[in-house]
């Protein structure tokens, strides 16, 4: 099924990348184009990638916004953000 018309994405390509690791609309578009012209697909995207897509998302939703904000993709803490958490 096409979830973005304007650049023809699939809902099979979002899965995909999704699985590669892409965990918001945003990382989506950059990949596949999907949601920058009209936008009327985004919220389809994010049905897609559902709630819990992205790892940090659980520390967010567990009060641990300063730990996402202080961690680098790697995982290693960024030292002047973790001193200011």
């Amino acid at each position: 099924m096409y979830v973005c018309s304007c650049f023809g994405v699939t809902d099979k390509q979002v899965k995909e990348h999704a699985a590669a690791g892409a965990c918001t609309p945003r990382q989506i578009a950059s990949a596949t184009k999907a949601g920058t012209d009209c936008g009327s697909c985004v919220r389809t995207i994010q049905g897609i990638l559902g709630r819990g897509a992205c790892p940090r998302r659980e520390l967010v939703e567990k009060g641990s916004a300063a730990a996402v904000l202080a961690a680098d993709p790697a995982g290693a803490p960024v030292p002047e953000l973790a001193e200011a958490a």
